[in-house]
Order: structure tokens, then C-alpha cells, then sequence
């Protein structure tokens, strides 16, 4: 959980950096590549989070990688390296995407399900979300085929689970209190 809150401090500091220079949408894009990019390859997250790999190694690899990037995003390289929190960048950039979304005045909204949604679906989510928030919503579709069955909403910090998973394991706790 202490890197959760790190990785959403780093991103404040970002967010406020860059908002003060005017580059939050250049920030922003840098992010999403950034999340694209580790998810895509998960051997760029484990030599990030390899203690054996000096953090200026890795910095160096990040910047080769995201050569294209604000001065900003690279300050951030220079800023985890440096304090040995190289790691947490895919959380950074998840809790900054977070943040401007916020910022916007919109939210998104994570929905894992077994199979991806149907636009019919998503558009009923969407309209339900919009109903609940009141604000503009964004849909991040993530596929997990480990899910038995249902989903998993998060929004912001609440988070509403009508998986299978959690229903059989709310009633198997209720048989065992019998």
C-alpha cells in the first residue's frame, strides 16, 4: 500500500509541475505511452523492478526508450533512479493519467471482465456511470480470462464487484457462519 501512496505522490508532483509549466497534455500523452509501452512488455517492467540493475542503467533505458518525451517525463526518470523508485513508474503514470482525467472533469472508469464488452454494453455502463457520477466517464475495458463470471467496476475509489468470484466467496463465508 506505501507504494501506492508514493507512486500517487510522484504523480501530484508531476501533475503540479507540469500544470505550472502548461505541458499537462504533453504529460499526459508521455503517460499513456509510458503504461502502453510497460504493459506491452512486461520485460521492460521486470528490469525495472530488478535490484540488480542499477537505477542509472535503467534511467539510461528509459531514456533511449522514451527519447521522444517531455523534459518533464525525463525529469521524472532522473527523479525515481535517484531515490531508488524506479519501479513505481507504471503506478505513477497510471495515478497522473488519474489526475488529469480528474482534472478534465471527467473519470474512468476499469471494468475487468471474462471476455471484452460489447459496445452495446459499454454504452449501458456509460450511461448508468453518468447517471451515478454526473460527470463524463471513459470506459478502460481489461480482460481477465481467470474471471468465472460477471465484473469488477472501479471508479476513482470506489469499486463495486459483481464477479462470480465474490459472490461465491460471500456465500461460502456465509455457510461457515451457520
Amino acid at each position: 500500500m506505501s507504494e501506492v501512496r508514493a507512486a500517487a505522490r510522484y504523480a501530484r508532483a508531476v501533475m503540479d509541475f507540469a500544470l505550472e509549466q502548461k505541458q499537462e497534455g504533453q504529460v499526459e500523452k508521455d503517460m499513456r505511452l509510458i503504461r502502453e509501452t510497460i504493459s506491452e512488455n512486461p520485460e521492460l517492467g521486470a528490469m525495472l523492478n530488478s535490484p540488480v540493475i542499477q537505477g542509472s542503467e535503467k534511467k539510461a533505458a528509459l531514456d533511449a526508450i522514451f527519447k521522444e518525451t517531455s523534459k518533464i517525463s525525463k525529469q521524472l526518470f532522473g527523479l525515481l533512479a535517484e531515490n531508488k523508485r524506479i519501479g513505481l513508474l507504471d503506478l505513477v503514470a497510471e495515478r497522473y493519467l488519474f489526475l488529469y482525467e480528474e482534472l478534465k472533469g471527467q473519470d474512468v472508469a476499469t471494468v475487468l471482465t471474462a471476455v471484452p464488452l460489447t459496445a452495446d454494453l459499454e454504452a449501458k455502463i456509460l450511461k448508468q456511470l453518468k447517471a451515478i457520477t454526473g460527470k463524463e466517464v471513459t470506459i478502460e475495458n481489461q480482460v481477465d480470462p481467470n474471471l468465472i463470471g460477471g465484473f469488477v467496476l472501479r471508479v476513482g475509489d470506489l469499486e463495486y464487484n459483481a464477479s462470480l468470484d465474490s459472490k461465491l466467496a460471500n456465500l461460502k463465508r456465509e455457510l461457515i457462519r451457520k
